[in-house]
Parts: C-alpha cells; structure tokens; sequence
C-alpha cells in the first residue's frame, strides 16, 4: 500500500504517474509541453531546476533513454514528491533528487541541457499556500540569478529551455541577451486560434546561434489542435 499523503489517485501518463503529495506544482500543460518541446541530440546529463513533483524529469527519462537526469528543489515536499514519483517510474535508475537551492548547487559536471519552469510572479500578493507561493514567485529565485546559475551549470555547448507568460517570457529572454545568452529556438503559444500568445517556450544558448522561430495553437474548434497532439501523444493517455 502506498503510504501517507500519496494515496491520491495522480496523474498519470502512458509511461509514468505523478502523484504531487503537498507539493505546490501539479501538473501544468506549461510544463508538459516544454518537456515535450525541449531538443537535445544525446545528452548524457540534464538537469531539472524547481522539479516539484518530478515532471520535467520523469519526460527528460523518457525521450532521452541515455541520460541521467538530477532534479533540485528548495521545497521539502516537493522533493519528497519527487522522489516518490521517481522510484515508482521505470527510469528510477538513471534519476536522482537533491534538496538543495540550485543557487548554491555544485555538482561534479556539468549539464549538457537545462529544463526550468520557472517561478514568475514578480509582484503581487503571494500565494496563502507557501509551497505553491515559492513554485510561482520569483523571490524564491530572481531571474538574473537563475539565468546567471544556469550560465555555469552548462557544458560549452549546452543549452537551456524554459516556459513562461508572455511577458515575463520577454523580460527574461530580453535579460538573457544582456548576459550573454543567445536564444537558440523560440515558439509562441496560443490557447486558441481567436485567442492572443499567452506562453513563450524558449531555449537559450551559450554559443552565438541564430533563432529557429515557431508557433503552436493548443485547442481547435473540436478539440486539441493537431500540432498539440503531435507534440504530446507520447505522454497524454488520450492523445
């Protein structure tokens, strides 16, 4: 029997199950399709930065067979959260949890590839629950800060692929140019066709590069649009 707070039923996906415990991340559409999107050729190492309950890294197991993926979180339960979704995946070998602030994190090599989705909520009243006020609030975890921790995390060819509103997304990307980061590959989201960009998904280089641009409408008139389907059916139960 499972234990404690992870009796709840999850979410589950054609190869693994998220169960969030108390963790303030579930599963977001912004985290599954930059799992989805995020392109690497063969990278042996990736990190997860704000893992929550382990999605990014559960989807980084899947499609990249050969590497192994270290997450970080600042929040006890989301690491617990993490862990638990981890040694109940198939890929439990190759995936490994650490609790610790990515801004003091020193591992012993570096990361061919990044996935972040970052917290975002530059002003405002924070959340009343406190686990899902660090998740979506940037005073856990500035912008600059996170983009100049990524910029020595990364191998010299590495790269970075984050998910954000609009206009954060723009703030940030614009921040990462002063940097020094290029932005290898950008795509906007629309919920729908009559309706406006609202999510930027975006990969940041190290090395000079120039901009593959894209776009992705989520829902048609029936339904999931086909772009959506094709980018998720290898996790969506239903796609």
């Amino acid at each position: 029997m499972k234990s404690g707070k992870f009796q709840t039923k999850g979410f589950k996906f054609k190869q693994f199950c998220i169960e969030g415990g108390e963790s303030g991340m579930p599963v977001s559409t912004d985290g599954v399709m930059l799992g989805a999107w995020m392109e690497s050729p063969s990278p042996a190492h990736i990190l997860d930065i704000g893992t929550g309950t382990g999605l990014l890294a559960l989807m980084c197991a899947q499609r990249f067979p050969d590497a192994k993926i270290t997450a970080v979180d600042i929040e006890t339960t989301a690491v617990e959260a993490a862990s638990h979704n981890f040694s109940h995946s198939p890929w439990h070998d190759r995936l490994s949890v650490q609790h610790t602030d990515v801004l003091i994190f020193s591992p012993p090599q570096r990361f061919q590839r990044i996935v972040c989705n970052p917290p975002y909520f530059n002003t405002g009243e924070q959340a009343k629950q406190s686990q899902r006020a660090t998740a979506r609030h940037t005073d856990s975890l500035r912008h600059d800060a996170l983009l100049k921790c990524c910029y020595q995390l990364l191998d010299t060819e590495g790269k970075a692929s984050f998910v954000l509103p609009i206009t954060e997304g723009e703030l940030f990307i614009e921040l990462a140019l002063t940097q020094g980061w290029a932005l290898s590959r950008l795509c906007r989201v629309q919920p729908s066709e009559k309706k406006p960009v609202h999510r930027l998904l975006f990969e940041l280089a190290k090395q000079p590069c120039d901009t593959q641009e894209s776009h992705l409408i989520i829902h048609s008139s029936d339904g999931y649009s086909d772009d959506f389907v094709r980018l998720t059916h290898e996790f969506y139960l239903k796609m």
